[in-house]
C-alpha cells in the first residue's frame, strides 16, 4: 500500500505516528508522514518519506489572527498537493490533525484516524472527557452527570458547526455525529483496553493499545545497589518551575533503601536543587531503556509516558499538570495501577506517601503486570497495520 500520514507535531501525537510509520514499513508498505519539520531526521532514519507539516498558532495572535478552523482550511489547501503526489490508497491522520483527512476525503481517498491515547466518548451517564472524574458508581450519579450532559456537549456542538463550516467552504457535506474529527471508516485507539471506562462500542473503532516510540539516545547508568529503584520522569511540556521534581527529590531523599533517578529533560534549572545520597540527577534518559527496572514512575500523566510506565509493569505515582493528564491519571487509578497525587497537594511529604503506597501495596504492583502481560502479548502496530490493510481492501 501508499499512505499518508499526517500527526501534530507535539511528541504525544507524532511519536505514536512513527511507531505506526514503522510497523507499516516493515510489512513493506510504502509510507509519507507529515508532521513537524523537526522530526525529519528521525521520521527520516525510520526509512519513512517526509513531508512537512503546514504549522500556525492553535491560538489566535494580533501577528496570526487565525481561528483554529480558518487555520484547517488553509492547512487543507496547502496539504491538497501532497496527497496528490502521494496518491494513497489511506490518509490516517491524527486526532489533532484534520487537514490530511480533508484533502484525502475531497481527493476521495479513505481515511483513517488514530487516537494516541484514551478514547475521548464516553458513555451517557458518565463523565465526560478531560475533567479527570472517575465514572459513577450509583444510579444517582449516573443521573447528575446525565443531567450535566447538555451542557458539557455545547462544546462538541459548537465544534462541530465550525467544522461544518469549513467542510462547506472545502466542498464537503456537513457531519451529523459529535465528534467529527473521528473516522467512520477505521479509528484506532492507540491505548490499553484496562484504561477504558465502560461504554457501547463505538462504530468502526478498535482500541489497538499503545504505540511506543523514542527518539534514540544513549542510556544512562542506573543508580549503584538492589533497592527499589524510583523513577522521576516529569514532562516535557508541563511544569516549568519543576515543582514535581523538586518535591520527589526532597521527599525521597528521606527514604532508607530506595534508588531514585530523576531527569530535567533538557529544561535548565532556575536553581540548583540540592541531592540527597540516594538521588542520581541526569539531563535526559532513555524511557525504553529505563522504565523495565523501575518498580515507581513519578509522572504527570502524559499518554505517551503513562503507557511506557504500564508496559513495563511499573506503579504510577501521578500528578497531572495540564492538558488531558487529569483524565490519565483518573484512568490509571481507577484501573488499579497507580497511585494520583492533586497538583494542589503534592508536598514532598505527599509525594513520599504516594510513593511509599506504590511501592509496599502488592495489589497495585500486580495490575501494573497485568497491563505489562497484555502489551507484551499484543502488539499494536502489527494490528494497525493489518487493520489498514483490511480498510484498503475494502
Amino acid at each position: 500500500m501508499r499512505l499518508l500520514l499526517g500527526a501534530f507535531g507535539d511528541p504525544g501525537h507524532a511519536f505514536p505516528m512513527i511507531a505506526l510509520g514503522r510497523a507499516l514499513r516493515a510489512a513493506g508498505h510504502d509510507v509519507t508522514l507529515q508532521t513537524a519539520r523537526q522530526w525529519e531526521e528521525v521520521v527520516r532514519g525510520e526509512g519513512l518519506a517526509f513531508a512537512p507539516a503546514p504549522e500556525y498558532p492553535v491560538f489566535p495572535t494580533r501577528e496570526a489572527p487565525l481561528k483554529p478552523y480558518q487555520a484547517v482550511l488553509k492547512a487543507t489547501e496547502e496539504t491538497q498537493p501532497l496527497v496528490s503526489e502521494c496518491d494513497p490508497e489511506i490518509v490516517v491522520h491524527d486526532i489533532l490533525t484534520l487537514a490530511p483527512a480533508l484533502a484525502a476525503e475531497r481527493a476521495g481517498v479513505k481515511v483513517a484516524t488514530l487516537v494516541p491515547h484514551v478514547d475521548p466518548r464516553t458513555a451517557p451517564g458518565a463523565p465526560p472527557y478531560s475533567v479527570g472524574a472517575l465514572p459513577p458508581r450509583t444510579a444517582l450519579g449516573r443521573k447528575l452527570w446525565g443531567a450535566l450532559r447538555p451542557a458539557t456537549n455545547r462544546g462538541l456542538e459548537s465544534g462541530r458547526a465550525e467544522l461544518n463550516e469549513t467542510r462547506r467552504r472545502l466542498g464537503l457535506p456537513p457531519r451529523e455525529h459529535l465528534h467529527t474529527g473521528l473516522s467512520r471508516q477505521l479509528t484506532m485507539v492507540a491505548s490499553f483496553p484496562g484504561l477504558e471506562y465502560p461504554r457501547p462500542a463505538e462504530p468502526a473503532t478498535e482500541i489497538i493499545g499503545p504505540l511506543i516510540w523514542e527518539p534514540p539516545t544513549e542510556a544512562v547508568a542506573l543508580p549503584a545497589g538492589d533497592g527499589p529503584l524510583v523513577l522521576v520522569a516529569p514532562s516535557t511540556a508541563q511544569d516549568p518551575g519543576h515543582e514535581l521534581l523538586r518535591a520527589s527529590i526532597i521527599g525521597l531523599g528521606e527514604l532508607d533503601g530506595i534508588r531514585v533517578l530523576a531527569t530535567w529533560n533538557r529544561r535548565p534549572l532556575a536553581e540548583p536543587i540540592e541531592l540527597p545520597a540516594n538521588v542520581t540527577l541526569v539531563e535526559w534518559i532513555s524511557y525504553a531503556q529505563t522504565m523495565s527496572h523501575c518498580d515507581v514512575v513519578i509522572n504527570h500523566g502524559g499518554h505517551g509516558t503513562l503507557a511506557r510506565v504500564l508496559a513495563s509493569g511499573a506503579v504510577s505515582v501521578v500528578v497531572p499538570a495540564g492538558g488531558d493528564q487529569a483524565e490519565n491519571a483518573a484512568r490509571v487509578t481507577w484501573a488499579g495501577a497507580g497511585v494520583r497525587v492533586a497538583p494542589r497537594l503534592a508536598s514532598p511529604r505527599a509525594i513520599r506517601g504516594a510513593t511509599e503506597r506504590a511501592l509496599f501495596e502488592p495489589s497495585l504492583r500486580s495490575t501494573a503486570r497485568q497491563f505489562e502481560g497484555w502489551y507484551t502479548t499484543h502488539d499494536a502496530g502489527a494490528r494497525a497495520t493489518e487493520l489498514l490493510e483490511q480498510l484498503a481492501a475494502a
